[in-house]
């Protein structure tokens, strides 16, 4: 790739840790999807000299352009644009229309929550955001922080200087991206593919293995950029080529189909969420959760369009509650405990019947830190689950790490349960 870009990401509150950075790796991911190589990603707080020295270190390092987000606002803490101004050698001016769209929304925002706002003092509190670089390209604002564009000149690099709050900036992006300031600077791009492969079951070392070989044996291995990631029980391998690199990696998604066929659940980059949520198409699902205490129902609904197949959940966590809410079985808890496959599989199969639904699904462990036995160490997760034709399995997985990581990983298990669960009904 010849063009190269670098993130400055401002704000001491993502500085110190107290606000996660969310605009760093989104952009990352879109700068990629344009074939534009990302050298660097820095945060700096909210301090002139920081942001400068920032922006000198990514032009000191060769970017063709420089994408900064933060210190958009009115306040004296917000003071990006003034200091890019400043890198850029460019004086500040008041532009006239952009203080007046700016004006217009504080207006109209002020408006909707019933009140009558003086214009002129709207218009002098948001001056500070109408001034920007001379000669400088403004975009559209989509709360009430323009965009800014600063073109390359006298060897600096393009300046995109973006708003903090994700939101504004997700949606600024694509006007940013056709300013002629920004198409100039990554005119030199290169076209490549992307493809995302997901795997489950599969330790990375395995896939490091199958990788290794296929440097050994496939030609034109070199050419292809290859990043792997563990999350949670699941692997992402995500594959950027040139064109030409097309047989090569049909190459390796062959190696790897031929060694892990069981294990790669997705080569199109669909989530086992999305497959899920496909899968359940005209069919209902409940779930009855105790350990993970109602994630696997939260993650089924983060998708759109989920009130179509989820009907609901128990969470039960005490014995009293599997029995009353669910229909346990006494008995059952008494003879196997509340962590088993036969308590798992009585739960799901109550879930089903109180809820009328086609398949439901039940969780029942020992997240920790305390709680473990011997014959039921922390980590021991039970799962269940029951479909409307009376059919119903249980499994029970050790799962590593704290009482988050087991939850967590416990709610990714319940999703490829399901899975193939569905997918064995559709077959």
């Amino acid at each position: 790739m010849s063009v190269r870009a670098g993130i400055v990401v401002t704000g001491t509150e993502v500085l110190t840790g107290r606000v996660a950075d969310q605009n760093g790796p989104w952009l990352a991911d879109r700068l990629l999807e344009l074939g534009v190589e990302l050298a660097h990603i820095t945060i700096c707080a909210d301090r002139e000299a920081d942001i400068d020295a920032q922006l000198r270190f990514l032009a000191s390092n060769g970017v063709d352009l420089i994408v900064t987000s933060g210190g958009l606002g009115p306040t004296a803490d917000d003071m990006t644009v003034a200091t890019v101004a400043a890198f850029c050698g460019r004086e500040l001016e008041l532009d006239t229309d952009l203080e007046s769209t700016i004006t217009d929304i504080v207006a109209r925002w002020a408006r909707k929550r019933g009140s009558d706002p003086d214009l002129e003092s709207v218009r002098i509190a948001t001056r500070k955001q109408a001034m920007v670089p001379v000669g400088a390209t403004w975009i559209t604002p989509t709360g009430t922080a323009p965009g800014v564009v600063v073109t390359a000149e006298s060897g600096t690099p393009t300046v995109l200087v973006l708003p903090g709050p994700p939101r504004e900036l997700q949606a600024m992006w694509p006007a940013a991206v056709e300013t002629a300031g920004v198409q100039k600077a990554i005119a030199g791009r290169t076209e490549y593919r992307q493809e995302t492969i997901r795997m489950f079951g599969l330790p990375e070392s395995e896939l490091a293995d199958s990788l290794r070989i296929g440097e050994d044996t496939i030609a034109g291995f070199d050419a292809l950029e290859i990043t792997t990631c563990l999350r949670k029980g699941e692997v992402e391998m995500v594959t950027r080529f040139e064109p030409d690199g097309a047989s090569t990696y049909d190459a390796i998604l062959a190696l790897l189909d031929e060694r892990h066929g069981s294990q790669i659940f997705s080569t199109d980059g669909a989530t086992v969420d999305e497959q899920v949520a496909a899968l359940l198409a005209g069919r209902r699902i409940a779930t009855a959760e105790s350990c993970t205490a109602g994630m696997i129902a939260a993650r089924l609904t983060d998708l759109a369009g989920s009130s179509a197949y989820v009907a609901g959940g128990v969470v039960a966590y005490e014995n009293e509650a599997k029995i009353g809410l669910l229909d346990v079985d006494p008995a059952l808890i008494d003879t196997h405990g509340a962590v088993s496959e036969p308590v798992a599989e009585a739960m799901a199969r109550g879930a089903l019947a109180r809820l009328g639904t086609d398949i439901a699904i039940s969780t029942s462990g020992i997240a920790g830190p305390g709680g473990g036995t011997a014959d039921k160490p922390v980590g021991t997760v039970c799962f269940g689950i029951a479909l409307a034709d009376g059919s119903a399995r249980a499994t029970t997985l050790r799962l590593p790490g704290d009482r988050s990581d087991v939850r967590e990983r416990s709610t990714t298990v319940a999703m490829h349960l399901l899975r193939r669960a569905l997918r064995e009904r559709t077959d």
